[in-house]
C-alpha cells in the first residue's frame, strides 16, 4: 500500500480508518446499553424510594431522591409533555439518519449517547402514568439544590459536551477534520 506523499507507512498503520459499520455498531451497543441501564435505575428508584426520604451520597451535595418529572431540564414544560415527546422522536430520528454520514469513533460515541439518553426518557413519555406520549419522567439524582435527573440526563449532558469538543477541535461527524491549513476530503482527492 502507498502512503500519501509525506506520510510513512507507519503512521498510516498505526491509525487505522474504523469502518462506518463498526462505528455504527459501537453507536449501537452504546444506546442501548445506556437505555438498558437508564431503564433499570429508573426501576430500582420506583421500586426502592420514596419521595418523602431522600437518601444521601454525598451529603447534601448529591442525593437519591425520586420525582416524576412532567417537563424538561429543571422541570421546564411541564404544561407541553407532548411536545417534549415530539422532541425525543426528532433527536432519534436526526441521530439514526445522521450516522449514515459517521467515520469518527468520537462522535460514534457521542452520538450513541445521546440516542440512548434520548430513547430512555422518551421510554417514560410513552409508557409511563399518565399516558401514551404524556409519562412523567422518572427523575432520582438530586445534585443539590440545583435540580434532578437520571442516568438518561447524564448521558444527553456528556454526549453535549462531547460534541462541543469535537466541534471545537474541527472533528466533523465523517471524521474528517477542518479548520486553519487542513484541505477538506474533496480537495484532498481532487
Amino acid at each position: 500500500m502507498q502512503a500519501a506523499s509525506g506520510t510513512s507507512l507507519n503512521d498510516v498503520a498505526s491509525r487505522p480508518n474504523p469502518s462506518r459499520r463498526a462505528l455504527l455498531g459501537g453507536l449501537a451497543v452504546l444506546a442501548v446499553a445506556v437505555l438498558v441501564l437508564d431503564q433499570v435505575t429508573k426501576a430500582l428508584a420506583v421500586a426502592r424510594l420514596r419521595p418523602d426520604q431522600p437518601v444521601p451520597v454525598l451529603g447534601d451535595l448529591l442525593q437519591l431522591r425520586i420525582i416524576r418529572n412532567a417537563g424538561a431540564a429543571f422541570s421546564l414544560g411541564t404544561g407541553a409533555t407532548w411536545l417534549l415527546t415530539v422532541v425525543a422522536v426528532a433527536i432519534v430520528v436526526v441521530v439514526v439518519r445522521s450516522a449514515r454520514r459517521l467515520g469518527s469513533r468520537g462522535w460514534a460515541f457521542a452520538l450513541g449517547l445521546l440516542l440512548g439518553g434520548a430513547l430512555g426518557n422518551l421510554v417514560d413519555r410513552l409508557v409511563r402514568e399518565p399516558g401514551l406520549g404524556r409519562g412523567h419522567v422518572v427523575d432520582f439524582i438530586a445534585y443539590g439544590n440545583l435540580f434532578i435527573g437520571n442516568l438518561a440526563d447524564v448521558a444527553i449532558v456528556v454526549a453535549a459536551l462531547l460534541m462541543a469538543v469535537l466541534s471545537l477541535r474541527g472533528i466533523g461527524l465523517d471524521g474528517v477534520r477542518l479548520g486553519a491549513g487542513s484541505r477538506t476530503e474533496d480537495e484532498i482527492r481532487g
